[in-house]
């Protein structure tokens, strides 16, 4: 079956408002960038988005952020955002903010098929209590605030109970892929990528180049991938660079 779409503004065409979208990436690496390009072209509006963080001022889903389109962030890390961070102390975004681990394997459980899950992170602070605030008044009052979650033991040990995540689309970026959707990322490319394509209904994978894969180099099958939009190679910017103080 060849999943290949010929361009990102046909393969996002049906990503409406009220969407909810999973995104691929960690900071700027591995971002899908194309995908969130054609989705703000498109105009979608109330998106809810799930990812590691927002992208930075400007960049990746900081794009989407940038022109308002986005109404409820699910992420792990604020990052170097300050419209990001604006926003939600603003009252203009809600924001749940959940422990790395518990994104991944949430977004895991949901492409795996798992309602929920039993995890220690999170025991014993406000994110078992509740009362985490999700979102602002423009007063500062928090205006909606986390629930409790469930606590069970096991063998003694209380965990947490966290629902696992599926979204209406999953955007995704790889290194390579072929006509059915299988994937090859690139390094530290593959981050949430994986994950995000597999909590996806909808998953569509902008990729660098289409090629023939072995079946051993695959590092997504293509039973989790939909569309695939072929870019070639796109901008990789740093998100934050260090160097060596020159000791002269």
């Amino acid at each position: 079956m060849d999943k290949v779409v010929g361009s990102a503004r046909a393969a996002v065409a049906d990503v409406g408002d009220g969407a909810s979208l999973a995104v691929g990436g960690f900071g700027l690496a591995g971002v899908p960038s194309v995908l969130i390009g054609a989705i703000l072209a498109r105009g979608s509006r109330e998106l809810h988005v799930v990812s590691n963080n927002c992208g930075l001022d400007g960049q990746g889903l900081g794009e989407l952020l940038a022109a308002r389109r986005i109404g409820r962030v699910t992420a792990s890390y604020v990052g170097n955002n300050r419209e990001f961070a604006r926003q939600y102390l603003a009252g203009e975004l809600e924001v749940e903010l959940i422990p790395q681990g518990t994104l991944a394997e949430r977004l895991r459980a949901g492409g795996s098929g798992i309602p929920a899950l039993y995890t220690r992170a999170g025991v014993g602070t406000a994110v078992e209590e509740g009362g985490l605030p999700w979102r602002y008044h423009a007063d500062g009052r928090v205006a909606v605030a986390s629930p409790p979650r469930e606590v069970r033991e096991f063998d003694g040990v209380p965990y947490v109970l966290e629902r696992a995540m599926v979204t209406d689309f999953g955007l995704v970026h790889a290194a390579r892929g072929d006509i059915y959707g299988n994937l090859v990322f690139s390094k530290a490319a593959r981050n949430f990528n994986p994950l995000v394509a597999m909590a996806g209904r909808v998953t569509i994978a902008q990729v660098e180049e289409l090629c023939e894969l072995d079946p051993g180099e695959v590092h997504l099958p293509g039973v989790f991938v939909q569309r695939v939009v072929v870019t070639g190679p796109v901008d990789k910017p740093i998100e934050r660079m260090t160097t060596r103080v020159d000791q002269g």
